[in-house]
């Protein structure tokens, strides 16, 4: 390989390592809704996980959730649309988004991000509870790569007409500072090109 070559190969790597270091990935959190009392406002349960939730009540089988039509995705609980659309509101921005849907009317998910449209979905079917005949706990899912912080799931205008269970989603973020492992790495890589063209003159 001839030295321009070389050093080509160690820019291109090293412009690798530093990309990496301003992007960072965090693991889908999955909300299943299982631990909360029946009848309980979801809110800011879940903030520790980045989403706030508006108009969402957490219902149990056998109390308030009718499981023989609505069946959970999993578990005993469900969201269940409380007095008007679920809105989910993330502190950082996802790139996607996915929920179980077991719905009495036809619903609508509307992913926006700074108050504009970025994704949606529909569901297949104008209901989906168990004796409509259709499978319930349909998989919706939305995703942007711009990122969604916000997500508005519309039944009925004014409520109570379905339940979203296992719900999951991604976050991307983007920093401008490197991560310290990246540092190390980085350096190390400085230090090696340094060390490699010090041997190509010496050799010239």
């Amino acid at each position: 390989m001839t030295r321009n070559g070389i050093l080509s190969s160690v820019r291109h790597s090293l412009l690798g390592l530093l990309v990496l270091g301003f992007s960072s990935f965090s693991p889908a959190a999955t909300i299943d809704f299982e631990g909360l009392a029946d009848g309980t406002t979801i809110g800011s349960t879940y903030s520790a996980l980045g989403v706030v939730f508006s108009q969402a009540q957490a219902v149990s089988a056998g109390i308030s959730l009718n499981e023989v039509e609505f069946p959970p995705h999993s578990g005993a609980n469900v969201a269940l649309d409380f007095g008007g659309p679920i809105v989910l509101l993330f502190s950082t921005p996802v790139v996607s988004f996915q929920g179980f849907f077991t719905y009495a009317t036809g619903i609508t998910l509307l992913g926006t991000l700074s108050g504009g449209s970025v994704a949606s979905a529909n569901s297949t079917f104008a209901d989906n509870f168990v004796s409509s005949g259709n499978p319930p706990n349909e998989l919706l899912q939305l995703s942007s790569a711009g990122g969604i912080d916000t997500i508005t799931i519309t039944g009925d205008p004014a409520g109570g007409s379905f339940v979203v269970d296992d719900i999951s989603f991604d976050v991307s973020v983007v920093s401008g500072v490197p991560e310290p492992a990246t540092l190390v790495f980085l350096g190390i890589g400085l230090l090696g090109a340094a060390i490699g063209r010090r041997a190509w003159v010496a050799h010239s």
